[in-house]
This record gives C-alpha cells, structure tokens and sequence, in this order.
C-alpha cells in the first residue's frame, strides 16, 4: 500500500509510523485511519519487527478527528457513529491486540482521538512542548476511541470525568505526575531522542514484553485465580525462549544480554 498521509521507517528491529498532516495538526480523516490501520497489520504480520514508535510530524502528534471530514461545506454532515465504527476502533484494537511494545512518541498537541490513541499505546514518551486534551465535549461529543476505558484506568473515575467534562488540557509534566507519560524529552531534540529511546525498547526481550502486555490487557477481565493461571502459561513460554536462556547466561558471564525477541 502506498502511503499518502504516513511516514513509515525501520531501523533494526524498530518500526516508526509518523502522521505526516502538519498543516492540519496530523488529525486523522477515512484515508489517514485506512494507512494506520494497514501499517500496524504490517507490524503484527512481520517477524523482524520488535517494537514500535507512533509519532507525529511537526507541533502536533493527532489533534484527532478532522473536521473537514466530518462537517463538510455544502454536504451532510458524516455519520461520527460510522467514522468511530470503521476508522478508530480498528485504530485502538489494533494497538492493544498488537503483540509488541508501541511507544506513543507524543512531540506536540494530542487532542481528542489523538490523546485517546497515545493512550492506547504501551507506552508514552512526550517532548516538554506536548499536551494532552479530551476534546470531545467542546464540539458536544463523549470521549471515544476507548477513552473511557484506559484514561479511566489510569487516573481513576473522578479525575477522567473531570478531565473529559471540562476538556482541561494536560501539560507533558502535569501528565507524567498522573502517570500518564513515562518519560519527558526537550522538543527540540525530540525527534532523535525518541528513536533512540524507542531503538533500546527494541532491543529488549520483546517477547517477554509482549506477553507482559498480554497479561496486563486480560487483567481487566480475570480475578486473582485465573491471572495466576494465566501468568503460569505465559512464564511457561517466556521460559523456554532464547532470551531467557540469552539473559540467565549473560548474568552468570557478567556481560550484556543480547537479545533477539525469541
């Protein structure tokens, strides 16, 4: 597939999505959503590929829905129910189902879906020019793109309505102390120091990090018997790979690990 709206890049073991819309903020129409949607499947179906950053160009990561698309002059207004329907929740599903880290490198303004999409990811870093917004209820809208479900999970009912009601805008800082952003970098220098940080995630144990994010995911879903069941499963798996064996032998010869993702 030919990319009109995406930037894509590998370096090693690292994937970079790039939304390449700055002069709309990189928010995201039908077109935009299809190449994230085709993108994030190359990922899951390609070996090589052991992690992977999602970023924006310009001052903006994803200020969201465009409303071009949405509310287009001398046309009916689309249907938001059918644009959630076949271009975010694809999106989101996609990220969480994806059995490899994704960083959410956030360099600028993440409004609206935009937010709700960087949370979906693993794992976010931000520049100290970013800022986070749940946009929706300005335009008269609720929180999709499973906002609801994962800024709930990290900020707890109260501070998600508050934050959704009132759409209050979230500095990088303020959304590192919420525990939101695991990480802050100078915007200026940002778009190298996210690859770098994004290049040591590849080349951790990825494996054992996907099947981290495996038993985080059903966590939601299981009580405490069924996770210790689960977590047996997955350690069962974890423990035969060769990064296992690549990390005990390491620590017993005291060098570094070199790890394969296997």
């Amino acid at each position: 597939m030919e990319y009109k709206n995406i930037l894509t890049e590998t370096v090693g073991g690292l994937f970079i999505i790039t939304i390449n819309r700055p002069d709309v903020l990189n928010s995201i129409n039908s077109e935009t959503g299809k190449e994230l949607q085709h993108a994030l499947g190359y990922c899951a179906d390609t070996p090589g590929i052991r992690a992977v950053l999602l970023t924006g160009t310009g001052r903006a990561f994803c200020a969201g829905q465009d409303l071009a698309e949405a509310l287009p002059k001398d046309n009916p207004p689309a249907d938001i129910a059918t644009i959630v329907r076949e271009t975010y929740n694809p999106i989101i599903l996609k990220l969480k189902n994806l059995s490899k880290p994704v960083i959410a490198g956030v360099n600028g303004v993440a409004a609206g879906a935009g937010a709700n999409i960087a949370l979906a990811c693993d794992l976010i870093v931000a520049s100290d020019k970013a800022s986070f917004i749940q946009a929706f209820s300005k335009i008269g809208l609720i929180p999709d793109s499973g906002g609801t479900y994962t800024l709930l999970r990290h900020v707890g009912y109260h501070k998600a309505f508050s934050l959704m009601a009132f759409g209050e805008k979230l500095s990088s800082e303020e959304a590192r102390n919420l525990g939101i952003v695991y990480r802050i970098f100078s915007f200026e220098s940002f778009v190298e120091d996210v690859k770098k940080f994004a290049q040591q995630v590849a080349s951790m144990p990825t494996l054992a990090l996907s099947l981290t994010k495996e038993a985080l995911n059903k966590s939601n879903n299981n009580d405490l018997e069924e996770q210790l069941e689960l977590e047996e499963k997955l350690q069962a798996i974890a423990g035969n790979s060769y990064d296992y064996k690549e990390g005990v032998k390491a620590f017993l010869e005291k060098r570094n690990p070199e790890f394969k993702g296997e």
